[in-house]
């Protein structure tokens, strides 16, 4: 992993600061306009879901290498299991995770001690 940015991030109100952090860093890195916004509705689910089933609040990482953007939200929870189902159209809750899967070019979970990591990664389109 190269020098990846960092953000911490402990309640709601965090929430526009940790998606202007990803815009930010994943356009520096390279990434096209549309995976941009697909990567910050992603952490935002994801940092969702830290706020509202853990404590402890949490750490976005952001970082550039082998022609993708990757991005790490790390937090003290459970480690989530993918793939993900749609839930029914009725069901109330537990999209947030299957549209994280069905954003990002992959979706990968890792055990830390103390703490559980979710990896996101968006190709990068060469720059002409």
């Amino acid at each position: 992993m190269s020098n990846p940015a960092v953000m911490p991030y402990g309640e709601a109100g965090d929430l526009p600061s940790v998606r202007a952090f990803v815009r930010e860093q994943a356009e520096a890195s390279g990434l096209d306009p549309g995976s941009i916004e697909a990567l910050a509705i992603a952490v935002s689910e994801l940092v969702t879901n830290t706020l509202q089933h853990t404590t402890g609040g949490g750490q976005v990482r952001v970082w550039a290498e082998h022609a993708a953007v990757f991005c790490d939200v790390a937090d003290g929870g459970a480690v989530p299991s993918f793939p993900r189902a749609m839930p029914a159209p009725d069901a109330e809750r537990g999209r947030g995770l299957a549209i994280v899967e069905m954003l990002c070019d992959d979706v990968t979970t890792i055990a830390e001690p103390g703490r559980t990591v979710v990896r996101l990664r968006f190709a990068t389109k060469p720059r002409h």
